[in-house]
């Protein structure tokens, strides 16, 4: 039996090739247990936002692939979407992209003298985000970065 990382792994290497025919971008995929079949949750984007037929065009592809393939032993779902108005930031790229909008960070130890930070993304270097807050700017190291995620600005 394959664990669900191994599974995720074969699935990028699949998923590969028909997101670049596109131009698009692999966020993230996700599989695991949903009640009694597993739930396999493929997040993409492309500048300027995903499209319903970006979605369905990687979906099918890439449920005819695991068809015939046959590399997931479980009865699956399979969900293809882009990664919302909230999307994570999991890598040093994904801050990149994101620079200039509004994001929270929360830490795994004290920056600064904070755990949390919701601001804007004003720079990223190899090993920092900047974030600029209402009350300053704070220099966050990547690696301490324990999760975040963009944050939907109502202010415009």
């Amino acid at each position: 039996m394959i664990s669900a990382t191994e599974t995720i792994e074969k699935i990028e290497a699949i998923v590969a090739p028909i997101l670049g025919e596109r131009l698009l971008e692999l966020v993230e995929i996700e599989f695991r247990p949903s009640g009694k079949r597993w739930l396999l949750r493929v997040f993409i984007d492309k500048e300027g936002g995903v499209t319903i037929q970006d979605c369905e065009y990687v979906s099918r592809e890439l449920s005819r692939i695991l068809d015939v393939d046959d590399i997931i032993e479980h009865a699956f779902t399979l969900e293809v979407s882009s990664p919302g108005l909230t999307r994570a930031l999991k890598k040093r790229e994904d801050f990149v992209r994101s620079r200039g909008r509004k994001c929270r960070v929360v830490t795994g130890q004290e920056v600064e003298g904070k755990r949390e930070f919701v601001g804007t993304i004003v720079d990223v270097t190899d090993e920092e985000v900047v974030v600029q807050e209402k009350i300053g700017v704070f220099t966050i190291p990547i690696c301490a970065i324990k999760k975040a995620h963009l944050e939907f600005d109502f202010e415009g």
